[in-house]
């Protein structure tokens, strides 16, 4: 049976949001962060409030945010492990910007689904579009026979809702509790979940 791993990206294959980390760029930590923890606890929808923080970052320094993000965030160890040695089942499913993280996981080697960024003369404009992560995940139903999802945050109810194992993830965070209510098990450690996705 072909499986694929599809993984949150913020405060569940990192040990932190990325989205405050990139507003202490611009001074607006207080900011994003308020509207980050009012994203993850479902008090605002994803795309609306997406759209307002990249909106609030577009001025960010994007080769800074390259970066910090390749040298200065920290993953989860255990996970990154598991995705390497089954590389290619592997997906990180973000609605974080292409134009902020692809590069940190294309230099990982991870594939990956992301929002996508709206230029305007080599400068960001806004939000091309906000990645749907249900329809990442379905999108992937023509090569695996199951599919094993990995998330925390409100924003991950659409790709528990398509899968067939749903893992809610605390490692950073308690995961939100609609999520938990969705999911087939609750682990709080990377060692704990790499211990169950080997025994799926």
């Amino acid at each position: 049976m072909k499986t694929a791993y599809c993984f949150d990206l913020d405060g569940t294959l990192t040990n932190q949001e990325i989205l405050p980390l990139i507003a202490s760029s611009v001074g607006l930590e207080d900011e994003i962060g308020v509207l980050t923890e009012a994203t993850i606890n479902g008090y605002l929808p994803f795309d609306k409030s997406f759209k307002l923080r990249v909106k609030l970052l577009k001025d960010a320094d994007v080769d800074w945010i390259h970066r910090v993000l390749s040298e200065e965030i920290n993953l989860q160890p255990q996970i990154i492990d598991f995705i390497f040695s089954h590389i290619e089942e592997s997906f990180v499913v973000t609605g974080n910007l292409d134009l902020w993280v692809k590069s940190m996981l294309d230099d990982l080697n991870i594939q990956s689904f992301t929002s996508t960024a709206r230029m305007c003369n080599d400068k960001l404009d806004g939000v091309e579009t906000v990645l749907h992560k249900g329809d990442a995940v379905s999108s992937l139903r023509d090569r695996f026979d199951r599919i094993v999802v990995v998330g925390d945050g409100m924003n991950d109810v659409s790709m528990f809702e398509v899968a067939d194992w749903r893992i809610a993830f605390g490692g950073v965070h308690p995961p939100h509790k609609q999520l938990i209510s969705l999911s087939d098990f609750v682990v709080y450690d990377g060692v704990s979940l790499c211990r169950l996705l080997n025994t799926l």
